[in-house]
């Protein structure tokens, strides 16, 4: 095995010795070149993978942990201004672990943390401010956890509470977060922390929370109780539905007059208030029987010697005796029936259209001739206009100016014929450099090829042309021993030889340059090996 090496070793020596100065030169450069981007390679792929250990750490947190790591030796990177820890991979949990039985991050000037120290001599006054601080610092964490929030800062109002006041103050929050850089929190995400502190708080309504971000960028106003971002949302809501529309009937009416040949304008008054409305009906079931129910009945006959009288109807007195005829009668009925009661409340949604305005222009040189009031009637059903609503649809027709699109169409021709001409004009090139690629190795080959060869001694070109001369010499007896001996027929012209044995020394010289130049190491050793022997 050692041998082989040794003796792949020899021949790789050699041929580097062949070389000219400059293939030299390459071959040193390439082999630098190789070992140098090996080099780093290695050390690419043999430096381990960082994870983050700590983030949003604060500055002495950060310090004390980047002193630790240091004192173990373990290495690590700083992100985000210092506030984020990374160490390797492999290490993360364990160092996290270790990190957590020293106490580290402390993180002790935030959250509830606070209240520990608080001993028995502490004041009211004392207590509140530290409770404060606490539920602002809890508060400042958890926002912290937001996708795309890297700081946050709360701060809380909280009015003292008097038992003899019954319209105390409610309690405000001031909210400021810094996000990270190129994002920007959405309407949800705002939401989402007006509401987080506002359910944190007690007694805190969330209309009284304002949020801004480090920009000054006020992302919720607590004087009006809305997000001010909502303004936008409505718009963007409004112009999305109006988008909406206006692409359907654009697309309706391409159909017919072709494309860009007609525009569509929507505008739409949508009502983003929420109602609430309440109906009261009482109802009666005939089937149910009564609460209550009283009845009184009186009867009275003529006739009879009873002394005095009756008073009878209308307060008249009728005799018990006598011949009159009396006749007396009072009924009286009351009944408690049992009475239903019905309520209704209808919550109505924001969003809906409380007017509607269409604008609708077609190109007078369309392809197509419509009438105005055919595209009025058409536009009108698809939009779902109504005029007791206070709709409005307006369809006029003139010709369009196509000097911007045929601009376009002509820019957009000239630019994919660059883009054309680019690629063809890349691949050009790419093709001749591994044409001059392909060139510069085949010289470079055909170079070598005459190195090899022109290293032949004078001695072996001499012993050469001396071998080509015997060759000659051996053909041309040879050729003259062949005709003595053929017998010409009679009356037939004698041969002459020279032609043929011209071309063939010819032949043979040529089919000794291609040997020399095919195998010229193999010719020049046959040739030392002659030399050697004539030598002795």
């Amino acid at each position: 095995m050692q041998e082989r090496a040794l003796a792949a070793l020899r021949r790789l020596w050699q041929t580097f010795t062949g070389f000219s100065t400059g293939q030299k030169a390459v071959t040193i450069s390439v082999t630098a070149v190789l070992l140098v981007g090996g080099l780093f390679f290695y050390r690419w792929a043999s430096q381990p993978s960082y994870g983050t250990l700590f983030s949003n750490l604060s500055s002495t947190d950060a310090s004390a942990i980047v002193d630790k790591l240091s004192g173990d030796g373990v290495p690590y990177k700083l992100s985000d201004g210092g506030q984020t820890i990374q160490v390797p991979q492999a290490q993360v949990y364990d160092l996290r672990l270790k990190m957590s039985g020293e106490g580290l991050p402390k993180q002790d000037d935030t959250g509830y943390t606070l209240l520990d120290k608080q001993g028995i001599t502490t004041s009211d006054f004392m207590q509140h401010v530290g409770y404060q601080r606490a539920l602002e610092g809890e508060l400042a964490t958890t926002i912290k956890s937001i996708e795309g929030v890297s700081a946050a800062s709360v701060h809380l109002a909280l009015p003292e509470k008097d038992v003899f006041t019954e319209d105390a103050a409610k309690p405000t929050a001031s909210v400021l977060v810094t996000t990270q850089s190129g994002q920007a929190l959405s309407n949800q995400q705002v939401q989402a922390v007006v509401n987080l502190v506002g359910s944190s708080v007690t007694g805190m309504d969330p209309a009284n929370v304002t949020v801004a971000d480090s920009t000054g960028k006020v992302l919720s106003s607590g004087q009006n109780g809305d997000l001010s971002a909502a303004g936008d949302q409505r718009t963007q809501q409004t112009q999305a539905f109006e988008n909406q529309m206006g692409s359907s009937i654009q697309q309706m009416l391409g159909k017919v007059l072709g494309q860009d040949h007609a525009a569509v304008k929507v505008t739409a008054d949508l009502d983003f208030d929420k109602t609430e409305s309440k109906t009261q009906r009482y109802v009666n079931d005939p089937k149910v029987p009564p609460l209550s129910s009283t009845r009184k009945e009186e009867a009275y006959t003529g006739g009879g010697t009873a002394v005095g009288g009756v008073l009878g109807p209308d307060n008249i007195q009728v005799p018990a005796g006598g011949n009159g005829n009396g006749n007396y009668k009072s009924a009286t009925e009351t009944r408690d029936n049992a009475v239903g009661t019905v309520t209704e409340t209808r919550q109505a949604a924001p969003g809906q259209v409380r007017k509607l305005n269409v604008a609708v222009l077609v190109d007078g040189k369309a392809p197509t001739a419509v009438q105005t009031a055919e595209v009025e009637q058409l536009v009108s059903a698809a939009a779902g206009l109504d005029t007791k609503r206070g709709d409005t649809i307006q369809v006029s027709q003139m010709p369009f100016d196509q000097t911007a699109a045929n601009r376009t169409a002509a820019e957009a021709a000239t630019a994919a014929k660059a883009e054309k001409a680019a690629q063809q004009a890349t691949m050009l090139k790419t093709g001749g450099a591994i044409a001059g690629i392909v060139v510069l190795a085949l010289l470079a080959g055909l170079r070598a090829r005459r190195r090899r060869r022109a290293q032949l001694t004078p001695d072996e070109m001499a012993r050469l042309e001396e071998m080509q001369a015997a060759l000659d010499r051996a053909q041309a007896q040879a050729l003259e021993s062949a005709e003595r001996e053929a017998l010409p027929a009679a009356g037939d012209a004698p041969k002459q030889p020279a032609d043929s044995s011209g071309a063939d020394r010819e032949a043979l010289r040529g089919e000794i340059s291609d040997m020399v130049e095919r195998q010229p190491e193999e010719v020049a050793q046959l040739l030392r090996g002659w030399l050697a022997d004539r030598r002795s």
